[in-house]
C-alpha cells in the first residue's frame, strides 16, 4: 500500500513548555480543527484526549508524551504532546531526539518559566527548529511584546513576530497578520470556527508597519534577492516571505513568533498554518547520521525505498496489546511481519502487529513509512534507544541520554504474597523509563526505587498500585552508616567451654589500629614458633570479618582497620576452627569497644548548575545541611557550586533546590568518601537505630 501523503507534506512535531502553559489545550484544538476529534476536551475536567492516564486526568498535568496525527491543508501532522513538569523531562527528551520541529509555548502572563528554559535547551541540544506560541493572550496581565523580548533575552533565539495581537487580556479580539497584511477576528459563538478577515484598520497602521517591517528585515537576510528588493523598497509577496521564513526556521536562524488564547480557540489554526508553512520535513533536513557495526560513520536519507533505519525512542505496556515500541522510522519502510535487525543489541527481531497511536487509542497499518512515527508490537527484546535496520547494511543511530535519578525512597509490599507481584511491577516500570532505577540495599535488603522527584515517584507507586493491583509502603531508605576505631587497643582474649564430651578451647592476641579514610581492612598474621597453627589462622581472620559485619557498639559494618595476630594458644584435643573463629570475634568486639569508637556517615559530591541570581539562597541552604562549599565557577550565564554534604541530609534536596531557585536550578551527586558524625548526631543515630532494631525483633 502505497503512503497517502508524500514525504514532503509530512510534520512531526511537538509542543513542549513550562508546566500549565496550556500544551494539552492547545493539542485538543489542534485534533478539533483537523477534524481528528469532534469534541474539545478540557483539561480541568477531565476530557482530554491526549492526558488518558487516570493519573494524568485527576492532576490536571501531563504525565507521559502521547502521540497522535491529524491532518491539515492536505499535510500529514504527526503532534506529541509532552509534559511540563520536570519530574518528567524524559518524556521531552526521548520526544525531542525524533522530532523533526517543536512548537514553544509560552504563557502570555508567566513568560519564559524555569521549565521553558529547560526544553529548549533539549530542543537545542537535538538542533530541533521551533516556533513559538504565546498562550493565554486572554488573560489578566498578558504582554506579548513584553514575552517575546524575554525569548530574545533569556533563551538567546532571534524571535520574530509572525503576527501582533488585536488587544490584550479580556480586549484580545484577535490577531494581525503581518504576512498578509490583514486583521483576523474570532467569532467567539461558535467554539471559534467562524474567523472574520478584514482590511488593515486605520488604528493598527503604524504599529503593524514597524513589526512588518522587522519581519522583512529578518528574513531578507536569508535571501539576497529578497534583501536586493527590500533594498530598493520593492513589495515582497506573501509566498516569497513564508518561503524564506521556512528556509531560516530550519536553519536555525530566526524563530517565528505566534500568540492566541487555545482555551477561547483563537490563533490555533494560524499556528497550524504556520507548522505547515516554516516547519520543515524530513526530506528538508541533513539524513540522519550514525555508525556501522565497525564503527565507521555513514548516513541514511529520507527515502521510502533506502535501507531501513528506524529509532526505538519510548516503550509502554498496554493491558491490551501488551509491549508497545515506539519508533521513529528514518529511511526505509518497516513492514508488518518482517524480520528486522536491532545493531543496538545485535539480535534478529519479528516485527508483529504495526499502529498509528492516537493518545491511547491504536489504528492497525500495515507499513510505517520513512519520517512517520508508530508502535510496534512483537519486539519483545528491544527498548528505548535501540536501532532497528536491515541486517544486510546496518547502522547504529546515536542512543538518548537521560539524566540520573536524584532522589530516591524505600518500598516494601503490605503482604509477602505481593512479594513476587511487586517484583514483576518494578521491571515493567524500568522497561518503561528510563529514569526509574530499581535496586537492593544489600546491607538492608530494602528495596529501593529512584527517581527525578517526589512526584515522580509518587506517580510510580500509585501506578503499582492502580495497573498492578500491589499495596506497597513507602519509607526513607536507611543510610548505610559505619564505624571505626580512633585508638590502637590491644585484646588477649581466651575461650573455654567445657561439656560432657569435648570441650572448646582457644586464645588469641590481638592488635587493633586504626587505618586512613578509605584504606578498608588488613589482617597480618605475626604468630612464629607455631604457637597457633596454621589451620586455625584463617578461622581467626574470618571471626574478625564476622564481628566486622556488625559492629558491637553500633551494629553498623566496621572499616578502615588493621588487625594484627601476634600470639595466641591452643589445645591439642579442644581447640577447633569453630573455637578460633569464636574466639577472634570476641576479641575484636572488645577491642573495638576499647578503641574509642567513632561513627562514619557517607559524605557526597554535589555539583549544582543555578543561575546566578539563586546561588546566594543555594549556598546558604547547602551549608545548612552540614554540608561545606568547595568552590563556585562560572559557565555560560549560570554558576555552578561545588560541594560536600552528608547523604543523610541530601533526601528531597530536589524539591528543596526547585524551591530555593524557582525550578530553575539543577544538581548531581555521587558518593564521595566516609566522615565522622558529629557526637551529638551520632547519639541519637545509634539511638534510633537500636529503638528501629529492638522493633524488629
Amino acid at each position: 500500500m502505497a503512503r497517502k501523503y508524500p514525504l514532503e507534506r509530512t510534520r512531526n512535531i511537538g509542543i513542549m513548555a513550562h508546566v500549565d502553559a496550556g500544551k494539552t489545550t492547545c493539542t485538543e484544538r489542534i485534533l478539533f480543527y483537523t477534524g481528528k476529534s469532534h469534541k474539545m476536551g478540557e483539561v480541568h475536567d477531565g476530557q482530554a484526549t491526549m492526558d488518558w492516564m487516570v493519573q494524568e486526568q485527576e492532576r490536571g498535568i501531563t504525565i507521559t508524551s502521547a502521540a497522535t496525527s491529524c491532518i491539515w491543508r492536505d499535510h500529514e501532522i504527526n503532534v506529541i504532546d509532552t509534559p511540563g513538569h520536570v519530574d518528567f523531562t524524559v518524556e521531552v527528551e526521548r520526544s525531542l531526539r525524533v522530532l523533526d520541529g517543536a512548537i514553544g509555548l509560552f504563557c502570555a502572563v508567566g513568560g519564559v518559566e524555569p521549565q521553558s528554559e529547560t526544553v529548549w535547551r533539549q530542543a537545542e541540544k537535538y538542533t530541533v527548529p521551533r516556533i513559538a506560541f504565546i498562550n493565554k493572550m486572554d488573560r489578566s496581565g498578558a504582554d506579548f511584546f513584553g514575552v517575546t523580548e524575554q525569548i530574545e533575552k533569556e533563551l538567546g533565539a532571534n524571535a520574530v513576530p509572525m503576527v501582533i495581537p488585536i488587544g490584550e487580556e479580556s480586549e484580545f479580539r484577535g490577531i494581525v497578520d503581518l504576512v498578509r497584511n490583514i486583521e483576523i477576528y474570532y467569532d467567539d459563538a461558535a467554539e471559534g470556527c467562524t474567523i472574520r478577515e478584514e482590511p488593515l484598520s486605520e488604528a493598527m497602521k503604524d504599529v503593524t508597519a514597524k513589526w512588518r517591517r522587522n519581519l522583512i528585515e529578518k528574513v531578507a537576510e536569508v535571501d539576497e534577492k529578497l534583501l536586493e528588493k527590500f533594498c530598493a523598497e520593492e513589495e515582497l509577496s506573501p509566498d516569497e516571505i513564508i518561503a524564506a521564513v521556512r528556509l531560516a526556521t530550519y536553519r536555525h536562524l530566526i524563530c517565528p513568533v505566534l500568540c492566541g488564547s487555545a482555551f477561547k480557540n483563537k490563533g490555533v489554526r494560524r499556528l497550524l498554518d504556520a507548522v505547515v508553512d516554516y516547519l520543515p520535513s524530513p526530506v528538508d533536513l541533513p539524513p540522519i547520521s550514525g555508525n556501522c557495526l565497525e564503527g565507521n560513520p555513514i548516513e541514511r536519507v529520507a527515502d521510502d525505498e533506502g535501507r531501513l533505519a528506524a529509532l526505538a525512542f519510548k516503550v509502554a505496556t498496554d493491558k491490551h496489546v501488551g509491549k508497545l515500541i515506539y519508533v521513529r522510522v528514518y529511511s526505509g519502510t518497516l513492514q508488518s511481519g518482517s524480520y528486522v535487525f536491532n545493531s543496538s543489541q545485535k539480535k534478529q527481531q519479528r516485527v508483529g502487529r504495526l499502529m498509528k497511536m492516537h493518545a491511547n487509542r491504536q489504528e492497525l497499518v500495515e507499513c510505517l513509512y520513512s519520517g512517520e512515527i508508530g508502535a510496534v508490537v512483537g519486539m519483545s527484546d528491544t527498548v528505548t534507544g535501540d536501532t532497528i535496520c536491515s541486517e544486510d547494511e546496518p547502522i547504529v543511530l546515536e542512543a538518548i541520554e537521560f539524566p540520573a535519578p536524584v532522589i530516591s525512597i524505600s518500598v516494601k509490599p503490605d503482604s509477602r504474597k505481593d512479594q513476587e507481584k511487586l517484583g514483576k511491577a518494578l521491571v515493567k516500570l524500568a522497561e518503561e523509563d528510563p529514569t526509574f532505577i530499581v535496586s537492593t540495599d544489600p546491607e538492608t535488603d530494602d528495596i529501593i526505587i529512584s527517581g527525578m522527584g517526589e512526584l515522580h515517584l509518587d506517580i510510580i507507586m500509585d501506578r503499582i498500585k492502580r495497573e498492578f493491583d500491589v499495596c506497597v509502603t513507602p519509607g526513607a531508605p536507611e543510610v548505610a552508616y559505619r564505624e571505626t576505631i580512633t585508638v590502637r587497643s590491644g585484646i588477649n582474649e581466651r575461650y573455654k567451654k567445657q561439656t560432657g564430651g569435648r570441650g572448646q578451647y582457644a586464645h588469641v592476641v590481638l592488635d587493633v589500629e586504626p587505618l586512613e579514610p578509605g584504606m578498608g581492612f588488613e589482617f597480618i598474621n605475626k604468630v612464629v614458633g607455631g604457637n597457633i597453627p596454621k589451620e586455625y589462622i584463617t578461622p581467626i581472620e574470618k571471626g574478625v570479618l564476622d564481628a566486622m559485619q556488625k559492629g558491637a557498639w553500633a551494629g553498623f559494618p566496621v572499616v578502615d582497620v588493621r588487625v594484627s595476630l601476634l600470639d595466641g594458644s591452643y589445645h591439642e584435643v579442644d581447640s577447633s576452627e569453630r573455637a578460633f573463629r569464636i574466639c577472634a570475634k570476641m576479641a575484636f568486639d572488645k577491642a573495638l569497644k576499647q578503641g574509642s569508637p567513632q561513627l562514619l556517615e557517607p559524605i557526597m559530591n554535589v555539583n549544582i548548575v543555578t543561575p546566578e541570581e539563586a546561588a546566594g539562597g543555594i549556598t546558604g541552604n547547602l551549608c545548612g545541611k552540614r554540608g561545606r562549599i568547595l568552590g563556585m565557577e562560572a559557565q555560560g550565564n549560570a554558576q555552578v557550586i561545588k560541594g560536600l554534604c552528608p547523604l543523610a541530609n541530601l533526601f528531597g534536596y530536589a524539591s528543596e533546590l526547585r524551591n530555593v531557585s524557582q525550578g530553575r536550578a539543577s544538581f548531581t551527586m555521587h558518593f564521595e568518601h566516609y566522615e565522622a558524625v558529629p557526637f551529638a548526631i551520632a547519639e541519637d543515630v545509634i539511638e534510633r537505630y537500636r529503638k528501629r532494631r529492638e522493633a524488629a525483633k
